[in-house]
């Protein structure tokens, strides 16, 4: 109904909130002091004094560079790093007397790496900025003059606009609502994308514009908003409104924010009063934090290891020239006098030699730079982003209902999935959908509703499930398991003959049809059912398409109180401000009819009421009083003539929570007028206060009518687990991940999804830490509130003392334990002096579930837990309550589910569904743990190859700085002939299939447990290393020294000496690749048999050019390599000579010290795969005892089973 207004509306009578009745007290009288100096110029943002403010423009920019600061300060990133910096000192060095090689060939290889880095940041770069310009280039209806309205990009909006925008479009920028379609100009908000909240926020404009509701009126209006500055407070707000000359106080009631959403509201209109970085929104975006996994900070102690390795080796030459250089000339007499020390430069004077050795360290350090690897980060960020993709495309990762990928979004982290020993959970829309389901209920006295929850059919288990053991309940008696199954089949039945509803599935002949009409207690059934349809704030929406109402509410499961009381004979059709309009089911006739309610009061649902009640007249006159809320506040408040029910209540309540549902008791009231009219003042006072304590002010005025209730009954909702939970969570466990749970939920709800999905089990021991002892209580009454902390204090350490003691007592009985601490307990167990004690429980119990937990303990638990124990953490939930635990944690995984967007966006990955970690983790988490490992010590050896043979020929020449290869051999080494196999093997191999991966789950212990990245696989490459370059020097020195190597007698000379050492580091190396690859790809064998190819190739094409820029290469492999036997055989000789201790090694550790994927390989390449008994044998071989999960739950049964098998009693 655009362009129209909505009747007049009494909504500032209805709600908690004082409808733009603010007034200048407390904050207010700090407008044009410091940090509340903003002026707005309303509808005049050209104007001399707008302009003079210079406020900033609406234009967003998220990139990290501009033109202007991409080349300093991608420079300044890419020589941070130790090893970039080193070159760039070697390529400066270079162009000195001091260099033992040529400056181009020494600068190519740098620029080529910083070039192939900064290319990357280009990349990322420009895809923030599609996105930024997406956003910028979003158009939005603005105020030009003259009462006209255009389309006007986002990024050219000004402080002081009048923009008009319009349902389901975002806010611009920060605005203050002016009007609305609605008479009493209010509108509802959606802020999913600032706090992850689903619910809708009501806003309300000051009356003084609410009547500026035409696009015309806007021609003349001028308005003058003094405000606060800039902040990222988004809860609070303080400004005035000038208009008229009248001053008006702004609350946040009146304030729009930045990408949150305008809806079931027509249209509002708004004044511009933030923009841009200015915006609360984008104040409140903080950079995240900087995380780099473990492998790589330890192959950054790796390369300083080798930078310590290359000054020693420097020093030790260096020495050793000085030495020798010095004893050159001795009284007059030349010792080596064919490098006449009597006439020679600085470098070499034997009368300076300690200069000379100096300036030898110097050439030195340059030469032995090849023991570094220079594009070694390059390589791993190339592998990383290609990981990365691989990741994003697994289809077994998409969540097709959703239409959602996997999503990395960082690839810096890759390896560490393979290594993550502990997981911290959140639980509702995580292991829960956060789609509530009803599905039972309790009215006067009698439970409804045969349902069968994964709890029940997890507490079956718990049970042992025997076939003489009730294993559920229905209505009011146990449920056979011989029943069970007919309950289902009648369900499932009940399904086909009526299509499934969202929100509802509730299945019970004698509620369902009308037929609670015929039930023992139809008064009580009917205003139960009147009531879940009228308390609540849903708002009904009708969908153009199928002409059905859908429901727009603020929680999950109060959208499905509405759709049960549809569905039962109560359908809410309609909402205005001052009534609620129902379709019910009369009782007598069996015939629908329209009743309407006026709506008088809103009392809201807040944490620490934990209820909500709605005061209405219904069409007799009377006054009524509807309220629902949790069990532990209903109770105590009911009449003591209306707890007809409240035994029976009780334990129903009790049923349902042991099934794992959330429940909310419903009672009501009838008021009399005099009582009535005396609440509603003071709650109008209270509402109109302009304090910070208003809010207790509220709550204590609706504290006294909420009391003398008559209980109806009790609902209870599922939030039911994602599909694949228990599965996801026993394949984790079997791989011996530990997993915590995190929820704000209540300890009851806790445990029971705790047993659904098999982090908990019968006869599981759990110790519990909780604060709801009757000591506990007493001290909250307590008035020494110090005292009392003091006391809880003690109380927790106490607990936590006992249960190490129930715990240390368990280990020796081989029995696992659980750990359940209750909010307030954790934040004592969380402080100084007590955590690390906690922890030490934590971490022997099998599984931790901490219930209550706030958002800022779920990131001080995850700190914890990854500062003390020093493994690596991964953190995973999908709400803003959870965006602090995922920063905290190594690795953020963020479920993009249905409460926002700011888990995600916060995270490192994101997936739609739990159970796709168990793919991210057991498959791609191993693979790139094991790929990056492989790579990294690939690297390092191929480098200490290389450059150890430089290193001995130095000894050989006396350390004379004389390079034995190639300028340009030596810089293309690393970047050309090498590097490519090992990006190959980054990104392909495998060691075992992702089949055998989820097969074997024990096989990701490998990287728990950082087998392939240890010290001493490490070093064994290092030392790996060293042996082939000292097999290629020596094998080739010795060969050749002396040797004729053409046909004319003639020997070598030292270009042919470099060449020959270099084809055979080159086969070497490769070849040394291709044994250590499991899994070939066509793409391998390119690169490593190209590789060697492609040398030949250079080697003609370079020494085909002109000798003074092929030096020493020119025709060394046409005129003399290539025509001589030796150098064919010379080559094979040292291949074979070089990979044999390797291969040698390999061979007897596969065969009598093998590691659990090389037992796997064997299972596969003998052909057992698919053998029971074989595959069994092999799991034996477990690194971890599993404690959780169905299996460890099995395997604990059947040993209960033998037990009581071999009791003689």
């Amino acid at each position: 109904m655009a362009g129209g207004r909505r009747k007049k509306q009494h909504f500032s009578r209805i709600h908690a909130f004082s409808c733009g009745k603010a007034s200048f007290k407390g904050e207010h009288s700090l407008i044009g002091g410091p940090g509340f100096s903003r002026v707005v110029y309303c509808n005049d943002p050209y104007g001399f004094e707008a302009s003079l403010r210079n406020y900033a423009g609406n234009y967003v920019r998220s990139t990290k560079y501009t033109l202007a600061t991409f080349f300093p300060k991608s420079l300044f990133e890419q020589f941070r790093r130790a090893a970039n910096f080193y070159f760039l000192i070697c390529a400066i060095l270079s162009f000195t007397p001091l260099s033992p090689y040529t400056p181009i060939s020494n600068v190519l290889p740098l620029v080529v790496v910083i070039g192939a880095t900064m290319g990357k940041e280009v990349i990322e770069d420009w895809r923030r900025k599609k996105q930024d310009n997406e956003i910028n280039n979003r158009k939005v209806l603005v105020h030009q003059g003259d009462g006209v309205f255009e389309h006007t990009k986002w990024m050219d909006l000004k402080v002081g606009d009048i923009v008009k925008v319009e349902k389901d479009e975002f806010f611009p920028a920060d605005l203050i609502l002016l009007s609305s379609s609605y008479e009493e100009a209010i509108c509802y908000v959606e802020t999913t994308n600032l706090d992850g909240e689903t619910n809708l926020k009501l806003k309300q404009a000051l009356e003084a514009t609410s009547t500026v509701h035409e696009e015309s009126s806007f021609q003349d209006f001028k308005a003058v908003i003094r405000c606060e500055d800039p902040n990222a407070n988004l809860y609070s707000f303080v400004g005035s409104l000038e208009l008229r000359e009248e001053q008006h106080p702004l609350s946040p009631q009146q304030l729009l924010l930045r990408d949150s959403k305008l809806r079931n509201t027509d249209y509002i209109y708004g004044a511009v009063i933030f923009t841009g970085h200015d915006t609360k929104v984008i104040q409140n975006s903080t950079e995240p934090p900087s995380k780099r996994s473990k492998i790589e900070r330890r192959m950054d102690k790796i390369v300083y290891f080798l930078f310590a390795v290359l000054v020693v080796l420097s020093i030790i030459g260096s020495i050793f020239f000085g030495i020798a250089t010095r004893e050159d000339l001795q009284n007059g007499r030349m010792t080596r006098w064919y490098l006449r020390p009597d006439d020679t430069t600085i470098y070499y004077d034997p009368n300076g030699a300690a200069f000379a050795a100096i300036l030898q360290f110097l050439t030195a350090l340059m030469l032995y730079s090849y023991l570094i690897p220079i594009s070694l980060y390059v390589s791993i960020e190339i592998v990383k982003v290609l990981q990365s993709i691989f990741i994003n495309q697994d289809l077994h990762m998409y969540y097709e209902e959703a239409d959602k990928p996997a999503r990395a979004r960082t690839s810096n982290l890759n390896e560490e999935l393979g290594q993550v020993d502990t997981i911290l959970s959140d639980k509702t829309g995580t292991l829960t959908c956060n789609s509530m389901e009803f599905i039972k209920c309790s009215v006067a006295g009698r439970s409804y509703g045969h349902g069968i929850t994964e709890v029940e059919r997890a507490m079956a288990w718990r049970k042992g499930s025997p076939l003489n053991e009730p294993m559920a309940s229905r209505g009011d008696r146990e449920l056979w398991p011989q029943e069970v199954t007919e309950v289902e089949r009648q369900a499932e039945q009940f399904k086909e003959e009526k299509p499934s509803v969202k929100g509802f599935n509730f299945v019970d002949e004698r509620m369902m049809n009308g037929n609670w009409r015929n039930e023992p207690r139809p008064d009580v059934i009917q205003k139960f059912l009147r009531l879940l349809a009228i308390c609540h704030t849903a708002i009904p929406e009708v969908d153009e398409e199928t002409g059905k109402i859908l429901y727009e509410a603020e929680s999950p499961d109060e959208a499905a109180f509405v759709v049960a009381a549809r569905e039962l004979g109560f359908e809410f059709y309609e909402r205005t401000q001052t009534s609620i309009s129902l379709y019910e089911l009369d009782p007598v006739s069996g015939e629908k009819v329209q009743r309407s309610y006026k709506l008088l009061n809103i009392l809201e649902f807040s944490s620490s009421r934990k209820r909500m009640s709605v005061i209405l007249r219904n069409e007799e006159g009377k006054l009524l009083l509807l309220c629902k809320g949790a069990d532990s506040v209903m109770f105590e408040r009911l009449a003591k003539n209306g707890q007809e029910f409240a035994q029976e209540t009780k334990e129903h309540i009790d049923e349902y929570a042991d099934a794992g549902l959330r429940t909310l008791v419903l009672a009501y009231r009838e008021l009399d007028e005099e009582e009535y009219v005396e609440f509603n003042e003071k709650f109008t006072e209270a509402k109109n206060v302009v304090s910070a304590d208003r809010e207790e002010v509220i709550e204590e005025v609706a504290e006294k009518i909420e009391k003398d209730l008559i209980l109806l009954g009790a609902t209870a909702v599922e939030d039911k687990l994602q599909n694949g939970v228990p599965e996801c969570i026993d394949k984790l466990a079997q791989a011996g991940i530990k997993i915590w749970v995190l929820t704000g939920d209540k300890m009851e709800t806790a445990i029971n999804i705790g047993f659904a999905c098999s982090l908990l089990r019968q006869g599981m021991k759990q110790i519990v830490i909780n604060s709801e002892t009757p000591e506990a209580k007493a001290w909250d009454k307590a008035e020494d509130k110090s005292a009392a902390a003091v006391a809880f204090k003690a109380s927790v350490l106490q607990q936590i003392v006992d249960g190490k003691q129930l715990l240390s007592s368990s280990n020796a009985n081989s029995e696992a334990v659980a750990l359940i601490v209750d909010g307030k307990s954790l934040t004592y167990a969380l402080e100084d002096d007590v955590k690390e004690i906690f922890l030490e429980l934590a971490i022997g119990c099998a599984s931790v579930i901490c219930c209550r937990s706030s958002p800022k303990q779920k990131a001080l638990v995850t700190r914890l837990v990854k500062t003390k124990t020093g493994s690596t953490t991964l953190a995973i939930g999908d709400g803003a309550n959870d965006v602090g635990m995922l920063q905290e944690a190594d690795i953020g995984v963020g479920i993009s589910g249905v409460e926002g967007m700011q888990a995600v966006m916060s995270s490192d990955i994101a997936i739609a569904q739990f159970r796709f970690l168990e793919r991210l983790l057991l498959v791609h988490g191993h693979w790139c743990y094991r790929r990056i490992s492989s790579m990294i010590c690939y690297f390092f050896y191929k480098n200490i190859a290389f450059g150890f043979t430089i290193f001995f020929y130095e000894i050989y020449a006396s350390f004379s700085g004389q390079a034995v290869y190639n300028d340009w051999f030596l810089s293309l080494y690393n970047v050309f002939f090498t590097s490519l196999p090992v990006i190959a093997l980054g990104v392909f191999d495998q060691d075992v299939s992702s089949r055998f991966c989820l097969k074997f789950p024990l096989l990701y212990q490998e990287g728990v447990q950082n087998v392939l990245f240890s010290w001493r696989r490490i070093l064994g490459w290092s030392f790996n290393g060293v042996l082939s370059a000292t097999i290629i020097f020596f094998f080739c020195i010795q060969a050749m020294e002396h040797q004729a190597f053409r046909k004319g007698g003639e020997v070598v000379g030292l270009e042919i000496l470099g060449a020959t050492m270099y084809t055979c580091v080159v086969w070497v190396v490769n070849c040394q690749m291709a044994l250590s690859i499991t899994y070939f790809t066509y793409i391998q064998h390119i690169f490593i048999w190209g590789g060697i190819i492609f040398w030949y190739l250079f080697l003609m094409a370079y020494g085909a050019m002109d000798p003074d820029i092929s030096t020493t290469a020119y025709q060394v492999f046409v005129e003399a390599c290539a025509p001589a036997g030796m150098y064919w055989l010379l080559t094979l000789l040292v291949l074979i000579s070089s990979l044999v201790p390797y291969f040698a090694y390999s061979a007897i550790q596969m065969r009598f010290f093998p590691l659990y994927h090389q037992m796997i390989q064997w299972i596969r390449s003998d052909g057992h795969s698919d053998d029971p008994e074989y595959c069994h044998m092999v799991r034996q071989r477990s690194l971890r005892h599993t404690t959780v999960g169905y299996t460890a739950r099995f395997v604990a049964k059947s040993k209960s089973s033998k037990k009581g098998a071999q009791d003689p009693r």
